[in-house]
């Protein structure tokens, strides 16, 4: 496995995710770099994907670099019956980096250990998304000017969330409070809330998306309920709708709070908050792509110059 694989947001100290954060905010000020020159990306998207997968795509176009890859698994040789493992180590002689979305969990870490060349996992089932979560801390640091001591509240999906689950790891360095709404059937797993009081992190636990919770936020994470995630079609559709933001609902909210949502969504957010100042989730897709840009250059090897990450001074 190469060092310079990230397969997991915990492979990420406190230091390198606040340096890579500086190195996005060169990238958003500074986007066409051609510092990938003979560079080649394998971009392998097992799963399908828009924002991840033309986010990373465009960060290879303006970094310089080439793409390979596919974004449709039925018409590469694993239609044919080709392992994961044969399909990385052929991949891995034309490519020097692999961006990898997966619909099992544990696959982007299997992949890197049967490679030499970096693997970025860009989600693989229900269990990580490193890249999100980088972009995720970049639009909280941009919207509330600190990391520390932040009232999150994450809604919908959280048993198949990966992003949620990225997101409570990363946020672990930075002493945050978080709210976990949701229904008994798609409540937190047991593992995260374990990790939570392993590192001290705080959080509470609510079915209903109350008034008093969004009036205590900083940040609401809103999630999709997943329909691909489920084997039986009448337990989504029980679930499905539980949990949905409207405009009138953010009437009596903090001046900072701020509506995050890794997209799509579906019918969780109705589309009069849209036009609300707090909505932030089309801007946080935005930053998806200078996150990516930084990701890559860790995984190459490439210098990239860090602009002192200073709220006061970048985000006025």
């Amino acid at each position: 496995m190469s060092s310079k694989s990230l397969v997991s947001i915990s492979e990420l100290s406190k230091n390198e995710i606040l340096r890579l954060l500086g190195q996005t905010r060169f990238f958003e000020e500074n986007p066409n770099q051609k510092i990938l020159d003979g560079k080649i990306v394998a971009t392998l998207f097992f799963e399908p994907s828009t924002r991840t997968r033309l986010s990373f795509e465009t960060a290879v176009n303006r970094l310089g670099g080439r793409i390979i890859g596919f974004s449709d698994a039925s018409t590469t040789s694993s239609s044919k019956g080709e392992t994961l493992r044969d399909t990385i180590k052929m991949v891995s002689n034309y490519a020097d980096l692999i961006i990898m979305r997966h619909y099992l969990e544990g696959a982007a870490r299997y992949a890197s250990e049967v490679t030499d060349i970096p693997v970025i996992n860009a989600g693989d089932g229900a269990n990580q998304h490193p890249s999100q979560t980088m972009l995720d801390l970049y639009s909280i640091y941009k919207t509330q000017k600190k990391l520390d001591n932040l009232t999150i509240t994450l809604v919908g999906d959280l048993k198949y969330g990966r992003t949620v689950h990225s997101l409570i790891m990363a946020m672990g360095h930075f002493s945050p409070h978080f709210n976990f709404v949701a229904c008994n059937e798609l409540k937190m797993p047991q593992e995260y809330k374990d990790y939570c009081r392993e590192h001290g992190i705080s959080f509470t636990e609510h079915t209903d998306f109350s008034k008093e919770v969004i009036y205590s936020s900083d940040i609401i994470y809103m999630t999709r309920v997943q329909r691909e995630r489920f084997t039986d079609i009448m337990e989504y559709e029980k679930v499905k709708d539980l949990y949905n933001l409207s405009n009138s609902m953010l009437e009596g909210a903090k001046k900072n709070l701020k509506i995050l949502h890794p997209l799509p969504r579906v019918n969780e957010i109705n589309i009069d908050v849209d036009d609300n100042p707090k909505a932030y989730y089309f801007q946080q897709a935005k930053n998806g792509l200078f996150t990516r840009q930084a990701l890559i250059c860790r995984s190459l090897g490439i210098d990239v110059p860090e602009l002192n990450f200073e709220a006061n001074r970048y985000f006025p």
